[in-house]
């Protein structure tokens, strides 16, 4: 397919010479092949070359690539168009062949799990090199120091994924397509409008319930699985038996709905696989073995009132908005028609005429985009503030984490690397739209989820950075307490257990857990949205411990069955905010979120300087990086260990 664009693309690319072209190169997979459990399903995937993504140990595998999903594939679920799921599968440093599996997966609904891999958790990061130029060094918390890891770039149409190639102009400034590729608007620079090549951007042509997204990742599994049984940890070495996949799945933000729906869904399908209703030659078992939830919106109904009290009572004593703006937020969410009144009608609505979350009924819409609606006045007092979302200790635009891994991702030399066939964009608008087109975020379901996993013997790790606004943690504990209230065994969770430090080296404490049994909920101290991009070793520890099935406070061996934490009722540790926030980076490929109102209206005028991918008011403002910097490029890995690669 990509072969048939070539003409197209040749032509644009001279057409438009106002503009910049950035059409990903001509791919070549070492292996195209068909699942053997669904013929239909295609895998096509290359082994990156060193540098590419820099690991500790040079001997660590890589696959990239696209597992390719024929529309009807998800029948009786509507599905008239492709899905194309981008994947990048790293693995562990030690044992790779008998270390446990996780699955990453971001929110959005539309962010990359590129998020992940890069700035959060991944074997490396994105580093500026000392011709200003972007590399890789190893990351010292990976969490591949534990696990194989699986990031995946779901629904389709975000981060690499996508449904059909499209030839298209993006506005980075306007955040829009336009189809076909168009001359640079009058006026402005041509590094703000690029031609390439990316997804169709039909809104149709995505899922757009949570629900429908997990019956596309059931089939992704199935083929990935089946593609590398070698990481299946149902297939060990030395043994021809095939066991369940004992998989652990971690997801973030929006990745609260996702998660749980997701997990659900696995076990719904070993379910009808063990009743025959599924063919059990053809489908392989996948069996969660643990849950875990950062800084996730779970539940609108349970956390959007912490919405209205967290900007004026929190650990960091900042008031955010007056104590008027918090009494009305509250009004917003309590009163008749608002917030939480309109999610129940959502949800009754749901109950009665679209029970299996397929977002097809119109009038359901409707009501739940009704709650939508009535639900955004409670933050509404927030976001007047001028207060990131992600980080009440800083103002906008965001300054943290930076965002040099777009910039690389969108190199030719990185796109052949790891075969990606479409331009890499963050955030895809076209899957925002087509869930906030059914309301999918305030459909509920997912305490109820959670809490049957439990049952289901499967641990559940809530951990929530405590900078946070717009998933914070006070959110999160009530979440714990209604999962705990809902699942039999769990309802002495808040009275038998109490919070204990994360210890997470001989000096320092991380944060407070509480953990009863398998369910458990960490505060992590002074750590925003991403968690493991603020606070990676203490991130690290956490996630271990969960998949290990430790003690989470200590990381010791115990026995889950009897286990409760020990400590306080409540968590009661204060924080101290910095002084000023941090000064930000305009990143021209993040324009809505790193630059201020003046930056912009700089790009809406040609004015500044773009260097690197960032926006400088004058050339000469731009300092050079240390020429000490090691990293590597596809092809080239670092010539000696970087500081940050230790093991």
């Amino acid at each position: 397919m990509l072969l048939q664009l070539l003409p197209v693309v040749a032509f644009f690319a001279l057409l438009l010479q106002p503009s910049s072209a950035h059409f990903p190169p001509v791919v070549a997979y070492s292996h195209i092949l068909k699942s053997p459990l669904n013929s239909n399903i295609t895998i096509s995937y290359k082994t990156p070359p060193p540098g590419t993504c820099t690991t500790v140990f040079a001997n660590q595998s890589q696959y990239t690539g696209y597992i390719g999903i024929p529309p009807n594939t998800l029948a009786p679920i509507q599905q008239n168009y492709s899905i194309n799921t981008f994947f990048w599968f790293v693995e562990a440093r030690v044992d790779p062949a008998t270390a446990p599996l996780t699955i990453w997966i971001n929110g959005g609904p539309g962010s990359s799990s590129m998020i992940g891999l890069f700035e959060e958790n991944g074997p490396c990061e994105v580093v500026q090199m000392a011709d200003g130029s972007y590399g890789t060094q190893s990351r010292m918390w990976g969490w591949d120091r534990s696990s194989n890891m699986l990031y995946i770039d779901q629904p389709a149409q975000v981060g690499f994924s996508y449904d059909s190639l499209t030839n298209a102009s993006y506005d980075l400034l306007e955040q829009t397509f336009t189809y076909p590729p168009a001359a640079v608007p009058a006026g402005r620079p041509a590094y703000s409008f690029l031609n390439g090549t990316f997804s169709s951007n039909n809104a149709w042509a995505t899922a757009n319930t949570t629900e429908i997204a997990a019956h596309a990742v059931w089939h992704f599994l199935q083929g990935f699985l089946s593609a590398f049984p070698q990481y299946n940890p149902g297939t060990r070495p030395n043994t021809t038996q095939v066991q369940p996949a004992g998989i652990h799945l971690f997801a973030e933000s929006y990745g609260g709905k996702y998660g749980p729906v997701f997990a659900n869904l696995f076990q719904d399908q070993n379910l009808r696989r063990s009743n025959g209703s599924l063919p059990r030659n053809s489908t392989l078992e996948i069996k969660l073995e643990s849950l875990g939830i950062i800084n996730g919106l779970v539940d609108d109904l349970v956390q959007d009132y912490y919405g209205a009290t967290f900007p004026y009572n929190n650990t960091y004593g900042i008031q955010a908005i007056s104590q008027t703006d918090e009494l009305n937020s509250i009004f917003a969410f309590r009163s008749t028609g608002g917030c939480s009144d309109t999610i129940l009608a959502c949800r009754a609505a749901i109950n009665k005429t679209d029970p299996a979350g397929e977002g097809d009924v119109n009038a359901t819409n409707v009501v739940c985009n009704a709650a939508v609606a009535a639900c955004q006045m409670v933050s509404q007092a927030y976001y007047y503030t001028g207060r990131n979302a992600y980080d009440i200790r800083q103002t906008n635009p965001q300054p943290f984490p930076p965002a040099a891994y777009q910039e690389y991702l969108n190199t030719a030399a990185v796109q052949q690397a790891i075969g990606a066939r479409v331009n890499y964009t963050e955030s895809s608008t076209a899957v925002y739209d087509a869930f906030a087109s059914t309301g999918d975020t305030v459909r509920g379901g997912q305490i109820e989820d959670l809490a049957a996993l439990l049952s289901a013997g499967v641990r559940v790790a809530l951990i929530y950075g405590d900078a946070d606004y717009i998933c914070n943690w006070q959110g999160g504990q009530a979440v714990s307490a209604a999962i705990a209230a809902l699942a039999a065994a769990y309802t002495p969770f808040l009275s038998r257990a109490g919070y204990a430090d994360i210890q997470v080296n001989g000096s320092y404490v991380g944060g407070a857990v509480r953990q009863y049994g398998n369910l458990s909920f960490a505060r992590i101290y002074d750590a925003g949205h991403t968690v493991p991009a603020y606070q990676p070793e203490t991130a690290f520890q956490v996630f271990s411990r969960v998949i290990l099935g430790t003690d989470i406070s200590t990381g010791q061996p115990i026995d889950l069955r009897a286990f409760a934490s020990s400590g306080a009722a409540n968590s009661t540790h204060t924080n101290k905010p910095p002084a000023a926030s941090a000064a930000p980076t305009c990143w021209i490929r993040s324009i809505a979120s790193t630059c201020s109102d003046a930056q912009k209206a700089m790009i809406l005028t040609g004015g500044g300087a773009v260097i690197n991918g960032v926006l400088y008011d004058r050339a000469a403002d731009y300092v050079a990086p240390s020429g000490t910097v090691l990293a590597g490029v596809p092809g080239s890995p670092p010539s000696s260990s970087s500081s940050s690669a230790a093991g």
